[in-house]
């Protein structure tokens, strides 16, 4: 597997390793109670071309059978109601967020999978579903077309499947039922919290803000959260638009994340590196068996028998040597890494063991 190694532009290019950057409050804190809530549903999808949930799929019959009783068609002392084909619908799972502050009328996006053995969506409508919050309550109604990002083709017996097509969006597909009530009038305190928590970075932010506002009003509660007090009978909006505007100092953490299953590493530009010495090589043993049939002779009075021979092979590879010296950067690294071939999962070993010796100032995050 080719591994795919990300840098920083600042690190590749061999420049001084960025410590400190601008970012706006709104970019790197939220306000606490202003937040998402998401949603999910069940429910049908139909006008598919037969290539939706089998006979051997139960519910979706049963959620036909609901959703036509809910329209006055019974089914009930019906023989055939059991031998209904289901090719053209299938039954979904639905989930969307519902976005804070939202009222009434808006509308949100929802996403759509399949909850059976369907092949495919393509072509089919989403009938009429409820969407559910955490407390069992109904939020927002979704329906309508769907927009798939996959298609699967079937003929004689060989198929074509590109991305997946089991999987659809509708945009702007949900209208929001009930929305979840914030009176920002009432909120005594505010408080902002940090995505990455940093004690550098909150006393910046918390100096920041009381600069722009002209006076104290917040302060650092920990490493994350930050405490505005407004005064009385402030315009809270105003207040919050004022402070998410700040422009601030942020000191991002060192950190490398490795996927060694798609074989990405991604390296922040702030990483640092110490003087190491990288030995790196692999034994590769074979082990091949292989199956023998041993006749007796003509007139003897032997028996067929099988024999099974093992032969073992052993390849000890050449050693790889990478020396990283004083002020060696990230771009180094790298460099070094692609002309000795190394692949992923020798990046994620090289990678931990350069942590453990201490030549890498960095957090290490595998995925």
């Amino acid at each position: 597997m080719a591994a795919l190694v990300v840098t920083s532009l600042g690190a590749a290019r061999g420049q001084d390793t960025p410590r400190m950057k601008l970012a706006r409050v709104k970019d790197v804190a939220s306000v606490e109670g202003v937040r998402d809530n998401q949603l999910v549903g069940y429910g049908i999808v139909v006008g598919l071309h037969g290539t939706g949930d089998s006979s051997q799929t139960v519910f979706p019959l049963q959620t036909l059978e609901s959703a036509l009783e809910r329209m006055g068609v019974s089914l009930q002392g019906n023989a055939n109601a059991s031998m209904m084909q289901t090719r053209n619908m299938a039954a979904v799972f639905l989930a969307g967020t519902l976005p804070a502050f939202a009222r009434p009328g808006n509308k949100v996006d929802v996403t759509v999978s399949s909850a059976g053995d369907a092949r495919s969506l393509e072509g089919g409508v989403l009938l009429l579903t409820p969407l559910y919050g955490p407390d069992g309550q109904i939020y927002a109604q979704a329906q309508g077309p769907m927009v798939l990002g996959g298609y699967v083709v079937t003929a004689n017996g060989s198929s074509k499947s590109v991305n997946y097509p089991t999987t659809a969006r509708i945009p702007s597909g949900a209208i929001v039922e009930r929305g979840v009530p914030l009176d920002l009038s009432q909120m005594r305190t505010l408080a902002l919290s940090l995505d990455d928590a940093d004690f550098r970075t909150v006393e910046g932010v918390t100096a920041a803000i009381n600069r722009e506002l002209g006076r104290p009003l917040a302060h650092a509660v920990d490493s994350r959260r930050i405490e505005i007090q407004p005064a009385a009978n402030e315009d809270i909006p105003a207040l919050l638009a004022r402070v998410e505007e700040v422009e601030v100092e942020v000191f991002p953490r060192a950190k490398v994340v490795v996927n060694e299953r798609t074989g990405t590493v991604v390296i922040g530009g702030n990483v640092r590196l110490q003087p190491v010495t990288i030995l790196h090589g692999g034994l590769v043993v074979n082990i091949v068996s292989r199956v023998d049939v041993s006749q007796p002779n003509p007139l003897a009075q032997g028996t067929t028998q099988v024999v099974e021979q093992t032969t073992v092979q052993a390849q000890d590879k050449p050693v790889n040597r990478i020396e990283l010296k004083e002020g060696a950067t990230v771009d180094d690294l790298v460099e070094n890494l692609q002309q000795i071939g190394a692949t992923a999962r020798d990046i994620v070993s090289i990678l931990q063991a350069m942590k453990e010796a201490g030549a890498l100032e960095a957090e290490l995050e595998v995925l």
